[in-house]
């Protein structure tokens, strides 16, 4: 079967990561944390859980001309994602996220962008036909907004379908969400730019129609272990979510953004896509790291047969 082309422009990270018994407070220093250094960014994320949910992913992105941008390149060329549109940035270190992770899963990040900072309106169009040619395009909001805009723009023309994952969550233009198909904001993302406190099914139907309003097509709200939130069409419904043990959110988000392109890139209908999303995002929260936790597409298909989380499959160095 022919993979779906997907195209992913966006962050990469290295996640510098350390594991504590409870995140520590404002000027609060906690001793005995674990620490691992793994691939991350949301963009990043976003086109790995892309990769191994089975979609054909092209990545535009920038990275340092430093030994964490070469790594991040041979990560996902691992990963057999189309690495001609990354640019290796000499003006800018690659970008770095610090991260604490507390013994429930819960987690605090701080991002020093470096060369995702740089990401530019001219890298987004000489990929013009890579974008074109994909059948989804999926947006985050780490780097520059004018890119993000260009990205969204450029695709909208051509009819391709646009995700935006409105991550890490700040105010959008009307401008922006117009050009948006499906908006996939959690909780907290829905709220800011809808107004409307988010915490229940009751609350993010009305923060779905806020953003509809503004000119969104389709709301996607992910409310963790509850799972997603639908407004499209005549449809308002929460998708549940598939009960889990989690260990680490990191990234939970991303792999669900990753996973719903792909699926929407089959054709599989929007229930269903958000769906299979839900269980890639499931799966990721039982296990540590960002882009180590994706899952392929074998583990997504087992779970929603068999409803119980897959062990681990053996994944490469660096993976």
């Amino acid at each position: 079967m022919t993979k779906p082309r997907i195209v992913v422009v966006g962050s990469s990270n290295t996640d510098m990561v350390i594991r504590l018994a409870r995140l520590p407070g404002p000027g609060e220093t906690i001793l005995g944390g674990e620490f691992v250094t793994v691939a991350g960014g949301k963009g990043a994320n976003q086109a790995v859980g892309a990769a191994r949910a089975g979609g054909g992913v092209t990545f535009i992105a920038r990275v340092g001309s430093d030994s964490l941008g070469a790594q991040a390149l041979a990560g996902f060329r691992r990963e057999g994602i189309n690495t001609r549109h990354i640019v290796r940035d000499a003006a800018s270190p690659s970008g770095v996220a610090l991260i604490f992770v507390g013994a429930e899963g819960q987690n605090s990040i701080a991002v020093a962008g470096g060369a995702n900072q740089r990401l530019s309106v001219r890298d987004v169009r000489a990929a013009a036909p890579a974008i074109r040619a994909a059948r989804c395009l999926l947006l985050q909001l780490e780097t520059p907004l004018e890119t993000v805009q260009a990205a969204a723009t450029l695709a909208a023309k051509a009819g391709v379908r646009v995700i935006l994952n409105p991550a890490p969550a700040c105010p959008l233009p009307d401008e922006l969400l117009r050009q948006v198909s499906i908006l996939t904001p959690n909780e907290t993302e829905a709220a800011l730019l809808s107004g409307i406190p988010v915490g229940d099914e009751q609350s993010a139907a009305r923060a779905a129609e806020k953003l509809l309003a503004r000119g969104v097509r389709t709301v996607v709200i992910t409310m963790g272990a509850r799972g997603a939130f639908v407004a499209d069409g005549g449809v308002r419904q929460l998708m549940p979510g598939f009960p889990v043990d989690a260990v680490d959110t990191v990234a939970a988000g991303d792999v669900f953004n990753g996973a719903l392109a792909v699926a929407l890139a089959e054709g599989r209908d929007l229930a269903e896509a958000v769906r299979f999303a839900n269980a890639a995002a499931a799966i990721s929260v039982t296990r540590a790291g960002a882009q180590p936790s994706a899952p392929s597409r074998a583990e997504i298909q087992s779970l929603l047969r068999t409803g119980r989380v897959p062990r681990p499959a053996k994944r490469r160095a660096g993976g």
